[in-house]
């Protein structure tokens, strides 16, 4: 048995000189990031009926935390983990750690599906496997775009990566599709569906991927690691709960303890910078920051990540809470509908990647960035036009714009972060890209739902109340409902639901004429009660958007002319000379 699987292992070893080998590089790593975003959105799109599944009301104002919980914790495990997880790539192996990642996420899929617990035992049964999945998913990303920079020459690492990059990307949306197609069947089958993927895309890398990069000789930097992982959960966990609602607050903004674990781990993460430039073999090269085409990628990756990660929320709240069920979709239709009307910004993006990916291998990609970043803010700007019910043709065709601009950008500013790093720091440089982005969806989410709820808190109150009087709701519970926190109101149209019945209570709605109570819980009410108080709430959180994709294109074109890292072992990374030594600006096209 052992020699025969020796054998097994020894042919698939072999396969790492073959020259197609890079592509079963980039088709496996494909897979596994496909599947980790995939699974982002997938939850995102089927919380209601996950939380029916297990009976536990979302809309409750106590049970917020663990919508937000389910919501957030994988991106924030996947945030934290991804440089540590990227520093033992480099000195364990890639192919090693991206494997155990998958594995990982396998096992605590089934897990995710196997609970039978209900209420807050069912929810924290949800919280904690899903950080556990958040942990396969840290070591899947953190070792991905290493795996292709070692198997690719530079000459078409732009492509590769791309590929790549977008597939991540696309999974976003294609997982609200899936969502919207399973989660009526089974809330189950929302965390199912990872689980052949993961058995296969295991045994496939087991079998068929092998480390190409030199593996460095280190230390473990435990000192490092445990104080960057509590200042960016500080932050993290202080952004979380910030989207709360906060004594008389509509928002956790003013909570001492918001303020504190924020400012706490800002301080907590300078510390960190100060540690490793003081220890002989550091998590992290700061040093690396010195190569401008890295330092200004990552730059430009973390803001265009603030413009795009709350993009898809808001999208979602304007189709479920709103246009769709104005234009006669039934709440329980809205989920799988919200996915297929997105399509056009997952085509752009499928469609710009690859290609700009292949450009800047030739031209390099400052262009492709900057232009991306350019034609993403012109096309949040003219989403700021369309009114809240909207002509689908219109709005469809700004989408397939948005998307072509993001993926026009995120393949060559990939490549070029990549491209920038020395061979030995592949890993924990593709960590730490990550961090920025993962760390910069989670911040996006908790600007564009402030946005969203400081642009409901000017006008919903008022509209709220007129709306409710005018149906013959009593005034003093009229008055009541309209002083809620504007929270609640959006974390309804986000989950496609409509909250009057649950918010009136049968004792109310019994006692109101039939046409006015069928008015009041049809799909009509709250869509048209909620749509001037959410168009200025869009109006902020797009131009936000708008903003930062500009200084993502100021940022993109300043990383200068191209810039490729040599293909060699520096003798010592930790020499203050690393940026120097170790990258050599290439003639010919931007970077």
């Amino acid at each position: 048995m052992t020699k025969s699987r020796g054998s097994i292992r020894e042919r698939s070893f072999r396969l790492t000189e073959h020259p197609h080998y890079k592509w079963i590089a980039l088709s496996n790593t494909t897979l596994g990031i496909l599947m980790a975003t995939i699974n982002s959105s997938i939850v995102l799109i089927s919380l209601p009926e996950i939380f029916n599944g297990i009976h536990l009301n979302p809309l409750a104002p106590s049970n917020t935390s663990y919508f937000l919980w389910v919501l957030m914790g994988y991106l924030l495990v996947t945030a934290v983990l991804v440089v540590s997880f990227g520093r033992l790539g480099d000195m364990y192996g890639r192919a090693r750690m991206y494997n155990l990642g998958f594995a990982i996420f396998t096992l605590f899929s089934i897990a995710l599906s196997a609970t039978y617990l209900h209420g807050t035992a069912g929810a924290w049964w949800l919280i904690v496997m899903r950080i556990g999945q958040g942990i396969g998913g840290a070591l899947l990303f953190a070792n991905s775009a290493a795996i292709l920079t070692d198997a690719f020459p530079p000459n078409q690492r732009g492509l590769a990566l791309g590929i790549n990059n977008v597939a991540g990307i696309a999974g976003s949306f294609i997982g609200l599709i899936l969502g919207g197609l399973l989660a009526p069947v089974s809330w189950r089958a929302v965390f199912l569906v990872s689980v052949p993927v993961g058995l296969i895309g295991t045994v496939w890398a087991y079998l068929m991927l092998h480390d190409l990069g030199q593996r460095v000789r280190a230390h473990i930097d435990w000192l490092g690691n445990a104080v960057f992982a509590v200042g960016l959960i500080s932050i993290l966990v202080g952004i979380t709960y910030g989207l709360e609602p906060y004594g008389g607050s509509d928002m956790g903004w003013g909570n001492p303890g918001v303020i504190a674990a924020i400012l706490g781990g800002l301080a907590t993460l300078g510390v960190f910078v100060w540690i490793e430039q003081h220890v002989p073999q550091p998590m992290i090269n700061v040093r690396l920051f010195k190569i401008r085409a890295y330092l200004a990628g990552n730059l430009a990756s973390l803001l265009a990540s603030l413009g795009r990660g709350g993009m898809m929320f808001i999208l979602i709240i304007w189709l479920q809470g709103i246009w769709l069920p104005e234009h006669g979709y039934s709440y329980s239709q809205t989920p799988l509908w919200a996915g297929i009307y997105l399509v056009p910004l997952t085509i752009g993006f499928l469609v710009a990647g690859p290609v700009s990916g292949f450009l800047s291998d030739h031209f390099g990609a400052r262009p492709f960035a900057t232009g991306g970043m350019i034609v993403a803010a012109i096309s949040f700007i003219a989403l700021l036009t369309l009114p809240v019910n909207f002509s689908y043709l219109t709005f469809a065709g700004l989408l397939l714009l948005n998307g072509l601009a993001m993926g026009l950008f995120a393949s060559p500013n990939r490549a070029g972060i990549m491209n920038s790093l020395p061979v030995n720091e592949r890993g924990v440089g593709a960590g730490m890209a990550a961090t920025f982005q993962n760390a910069a969806m989670v911040l996006s989410i908790g600007i564009f739902f402030t946005l969203m709820i400081f642009g409901l808190k000017a006008s919903l109150p008022r509209h709220l109340y007129d709306g409710l009087t005018q149906q013959h709701v009593p005034a003093s519970i009229a008055h009541a409902l309209a002083t809620l926190p504007p929270v609640g109101v959006l974390f309804a149209a986000f989950l496609g639901y409509n909250p009057m019945a649950k918010l009136l209570g049968p004792k109310v709605i019994s006692a109101l004429p039939h046409s006015n109570a069928a008015y009041l819980t049809g799909r009509s009410f709250f869509p048209n009660l909620i749509a001037s108080p959410f168009g200025h709430g869009l109006t902020e959180a797009f131009t936000f958007a708008a903003i930062a994709c500009v200084v993502a294109a100021v940022a993109s074109w300043l990383r200068g002319g191209k810039y490729t890292a040599a293909d060699v072992e520096p003798s010592d990374s930790a020499d203050p000379s690393v940026a120097d030594a170790v990258s050599e600006p290439v003639a010919g096209g931007d970077a």
